[in-house]
Parts: structure tokens; C-alpha cells; sequence
């Protein structure tokens, strides 16, 4: 894992299927253990979707929040 993989799962979207468009570290933790079960796509997504997965599974979804708070203070302030 890099370090700004993390901020990847808050700004990468699901490029296909049922959460197309939903950023990765939005998707449900059945869809991410389906993955899991299955088997992780080639390339960034799978990277990044088998990182959320551990996240999501051993419940460290608080480590995403500061850098959520970050991104959206900085979004808002983009918007002024």
C-alpha cells in the first residue's frame, strides 16, 4: 500500500456493475467480501478494492475520516 492509495478510495468510482460511479471506499462490505470470494480485478481497482476490503473487515473505516474532512474542505473551498 502507498499513502495516497487511501485518498484513491475516496476519489476513485467504481467503473462497472451494480455501484458504477460510487466512490470505492462508499461500497457496501458484502459487495467488497464478494470480491474478496471471487477474486479482485487486474490493475488499480483491484488494488484498491481488496485495500478497502481490509479496511471495511477489520473495521478501520475511522482511518478514511480525517482525509474525508480534508478532501471535502477542500472541494467547498474550490467551489468559493
Amino acid at each position: 500500500m502507498r499513502p495516497e492509495d487511501l485518498e484513491l478510495l475516496l476519489t476513485r468510482t467504481m467503473p462497472y456493475g451494480k455501484y458504477k460511479g460510487r466512490a470505492i471506499a462508499d461500497l457496501p462490505g458484502q459487495y467488497l467480501g464478494w470480491f474478496a470470494r471471487e477474486g479482485f480485478p487486474a490493475g488499480e481497482i483491484g488494488r484498491l478494492l481488496a485495500l478497502m476490503h481490509e479496511i471495511d473487515h477489520n473495521g478501520l473505516g475511522a482511518l478514511l475520516e480525517p482525509l474525508r474532512r480534508k478532501l471535502q474542505q477542500s472541494q467547498s473551498s474550490e467551489k468559493r
